[in-house]
């Protein structure tokens, strides 16, 4: 059944419609139930079509995607820091994958739906009775993100959960280092006070949604894995030291562990 979803997938008609139904589906929760800025999209204007992964934090399971899928399509119909009458739905952008944990990608019919919008399913954890235990990329995860950086951008949250703060996984500084992508941040915030966990449902209407993207890093691309870790976790604002900046988000989230989602 994985398999033939994936080769689903792959067909861009299919995809189209995927996007057209989820995008007229949730743009009323983006833009008009809250309200979403966006900032710095001109430094994705021009990026090239493939080998550019987008690094952000993560704060719901599918609400944070589906805003980065309905901004590119906005960007690619010449939309700037916006996203305005979703015509861009009637020819959407689809040359983008993200990565998304295996676990909560089977979690429902509608996670599995997502998976046509281009979902790279990966092994992120798995659990010994209540303990969670965290493991690298399993190769042929790796493989699978690499194959789509050949030809296609790819969203990656390096942290791999929705906890604030949580440490990155080394994994995508790995992938960084053997592919040389462009690297574009990205720094969301609001998502978790307006969305449930899940992103699917409201917790508080009227809430600000803010997404910024940030100019390509400058990367040593030969530099320690260690490095390259650290310079994305501070550009995406999930550093210690910005944690230090604001510890009244820290205090909110503090003693909230929960199982990697993405």
């Amino acid at each position: 059944m994985s398999e033939f979803i994936d080769r689903l997938k792959q067909i861009r008609l299919v995809r189209k419609l995927v996007y057209a139904v989820v995008g007229i589906v949730s743009y009323p929760g983006l833009a008009i139930v809250n309200k979403i800025r966006i900032s710095g999209t001109e430094h994705i204007e021009n990026l090239p079509r493939r080998n550019v992964l987008f690094v952000s934090n993560h704060q719901t399971y599918f609400a944070d995607v589906i805003t980065f899928l309905h901004i590119f399509c906005a960007v690619k119909w010449g939309k700037r820091n916006e996203l305005g009458i979703p015509y861009y739905l009637l020819n959407p952008y689809t040359n983008v994958y993200y990565v998304a944990a295996e676990e909560t990608m089977k979690g429902s019919w509608i996670s599995k739906f997502f998976i046509l919008a281009g979902a790279l399913t990966v092994k992120r954890t798995w659990r010994t009775g209540a303990t969670e235990v965290r493991r690298g990329l399993d190769p042929s995860d790796t493989r699978k993100i690499e194959r789509a950086l050949a030809n296609s951008w790819v969203i990656t949250f390096p942290q791999g959960t929705t906890r604030p703060y949580a440490p990155g996984r080394k994994g995508t500084a790995l992938i960084i280092k053997k592919n040389r992508p462009i690297v574009v941040p990205v720094v969301i915030n609001g998502f978790w006070r307006a969305f449930s966990k899940k992103g699917l449902s409201f917790k508080k209407r009227g809430s600000l949604l803010t997404v910024k993207f940030g100019q390509p890093l400058v990367i040593d691309y030969d530099a320690p894995a260690e490095e390259i870790l650290d310079q994305i976790m501070d550009s995406i604002e999930q550093s210690r030291k910005y944690m230090m900046k604001v510890p009244h988000l820290a205090e909110t989230f503090a003693g909230k562990p929960e199982r990697s989602k993405s």
